[in-house]
């Protein structure tokens, strides 16, 4: 018996530390694609100037007036500051451990779709680099850098492709966190956390001057393709088992409950 338990516990961690790998393994060639494939600093603001320039005539270059309303309130440029910097990579490390832990089939969800969204997202980085509005040179506040050096010790410039604007899977990736809590959990706390999460990082990476709304949007719109993904490598990889294929044990459960009065029926389906 005890040798069951322990063979199982090291079944159990030998599984888990293989997916962790693959996760570190991933989030690294991310990063290392990402920085190596950092665009010319002048072609990346034109781009982000033809992003304005679409957001205007769509009617969504609310960026400056946003951040010229709450910048100089100390309080919210704060909140937005932490919910960028703390909100992302620590939120997405603590939502795997656990799910690692307490549910492996949304775990697997979850790494599928940031790997299969973070490959997408890989594609436009390395095709059209978009400088992000503190670097765009047309007027927002870097208000992290102004306040705070904690962002830029989790992620160094000299590591980073800072012109990978466009999309932004902080929005992205916390909106996958979102559905994976929602998907694993029925703690009403738990649930709305997932739920209000990917808003205040939204909010937060226009409030900071890191993306445009445009990136939010396409971010999101990453993100869910990528959870699709994964939802279809989690169906592909489910053992199919035929509709004509009806084990004895299930016909009898079936016949059971169409028929609970039916003692025949009990007969034929007791066990020999």
């Amino acid at each position: 018996m005890v040798e069951d338990v322990g063979r199982r516990v090291r079944t159990g961690l030998h599984t888990v530390g293989l997916d962790a790998l693959a996760v570190v393994a991933g989030i690294v060639v991310y990063f290392g694609v990402r920085g190596m494939t950092a665009g010319s600093p002048d072609v990346a603001r034109d781009h982000a100037l033809d992003i304005l320039a679409l957001e205007k005539t769509l009617g969504l270059d609310i960026e400056k007036g946003v951040q010229a309303a709450f910048v100089d309130i100390e309080a919210l440029a704060t909140v937005a500051n932490w919910i960028y910097i703390w909100g992302h990579w620590p939120v997405i490390v603590a939502t795997l451990t656990w799910l690692a832990l307490h549910n492996r089939v949304v775990f697997r969800r979850l790494r599928n779709a940031m790997l299969a969204s973070g490959g997408l997202g890989l594609c436009v980085y390395t095709t059209y680099p978009v400088a992000p509005p503190r670097l765009a040179g047309v007027g927002f506040v870097d208000t992290i850098t102004e306040t705070s050096n904690s962002y830029r010790v989790l992620q160094p410039p000299a590591f980073v492709n800072q012109y990978a604007a466009m999309p932004s899977l902080n929005v992205g990736w916390d909106l996958l966190v979102g559905l994976a809590l929602i998907a694993a959990t029925s703690t009403w706390l738990l649930r709305f956390v997932g739920r209000l999460m990917p808003m205040l990082m939204a909010a937060a990476t226009v409030l900071t001057a890191n993306h445009y709304l445009l990136d939010v949007l396409a971010g999101a719109a990453f993100g869910l393709a990528g959870w699709m993904i994964a939802l279809q490598l989690e169906k592909r990889s489910a053992p199919d088992v035929p509709a004509s294929v009806v084990l004895p044990s299930q016909r009898c459960a079936s016949d059971q409950e169409r028929a609970p009065r039916d003692t025949a029926n009990r007969g034929r389906c007791a066990s020999p």
